[in-house]
């Protein structure tokens, strides 16, 4: 019998930036491993309160997911991208206008004041 291949069931986490830099009910973006990675930090939010999303907009082309206005539509917490507002889950990346688009999305955690993305 074969042991568990444990490389893939751990997850390796990166430190990308403090809890203090994270504005709250907002997004800040941050660099992991040559991808612009925004992250969403939501206080009030009832399950999960820390959020990355890819940074980079399909529609138009930039980099601009991180500027993006965030709400909430049936439920669902969403980030209006800044240029053309199509709404991306935050939990998923799905665009809710555009069900063929998906933004990639991390793991992410608050570890003893450091944000940590899942990059394995």
């Amino acid at each position: 019998m074969s042991q568990p291949d444990t490389q893939r069931t751990l997850a390796t986490w990166k430190g990308v930036c403090s809890e203090a830099d994270l504005v709250s009910n907002s997004g800040v973006v941050v660099w992991l491993d040559g991808a612009q990675v925004a992250l969403f930090y939501l206080p009030g939010a009832q399950d999960q309160t820390l959020y990355a999303i890819d940074n980079h907009d399909p529609q138009s082309g930039a980099n601009v997911i991180g500027r993006g206005l965030v709400g909430s539509i049936k439920g669902d917490l969403v980030v209006a991208a800044p240029i053309y507002k199509q709404h991306y889950r935050l939990h998923d990346g799905q665009c809710l206008e555009a069900p063929e688009q998906r933004l990639r999305v991390w793991p992410v955690r608050l570890n003893a004041g450091v944000v940590e993305v899942s990059v394995g």
